[in-house]
């Protein structure tokens, strides 16, 4: 059981750290968009078309309505026709061939893990 407890464990980490790694992200294309949204606003001022207050209240509501629009609701507003319907996945089985072939990868990616688990089993005891 303690296996378990440590893929449980390591679970865990990877996903906040997947977390973590997408909120930089988002945070750097946040920040891109703001940075095109005042290069495009400078311009438009630069040419007469809209005042410096309305470029401020232009790029605020820009990044505001970034920050409150999901991605998912993005998406789902540019195909309407499938707004409330799930998505069909279809798998397809590639030739038993392959598949010995991944069975075989699969069964020695499970050795190394026991090998792994094995491992710090021992590291910890010492």
């Amino acid at each position: 059981m303690a296996g378990l407890g440590d893929i449980v464990q390591k679970a865990f980490y990877m996903g906040v750290g997947i977390a973590s790694y997408a909120g930089e992200q988002a945070g750097q294309k946040l920040a891109d968009l703001r940075t095109q949204a005042q290069k495009l606003a400078d311009e438009m001022v630069k040419r007469g078309e809209m005042t410096t207050e309305e470029a401020s209240k232009f790029v605020d509501d820009l990044i505001r309505q970034a920050q409150t629009t999901p991605m998912s609701q993005t998406r789902t507003n540019t195909r309407e026709n499938t707004k409330n319907e799930p998505r069909l996945i279809e798998i397809v089985e590639d030739d038993t061939e392959s598949n010995n072939s991944e069975n075989t990868r699969v069964d020695d990616l499970r050795q190394q893990v026991e090998s792994l688990q094995e491992q710090l089993r021992r590291l910890k005891r010492d």
